[in-house]
């Protein structure tokens, strides 16, 4: 399984449920992908959204950001991690 982290841009005034309710229509539907969806970050003021995950490919990661609802500007494979 392979690292990804993906950005999201455009939710100025994100508030820490919104962004809990989004991770967990993610977590929702992930397995249906193979992913596993770990953490999400959000900076309000910026209206910039990070989330970590694991999964087969990008394009299964993007499925289910299309499939909930807030599809991913960025989607990076990170594939060094310490």
């Amino acid at each position: 399984m392979a690292t990804y982290m993906d950005v999201h841009r455009g939710m100025v005034g994100i508030t820490a449920e919104q962004l809990r309710e989004a991770h967990e229509a993610d977590l929702a539907v992930e397995k249906d992908e193979g992913v596993h969806f770990e953490k999400a970050w959000a900076d309000p003021e910026s209206g910039t959204v990070y989330c970590l995950s694991h999964g087969p490919s990008k394009e299964a990661v993007e499925r289910v950001h299309a499939r909930t609802g807030h599809a991913a500007d960025e989607i990076h494979e990170v594939p060094l991690t310490v």
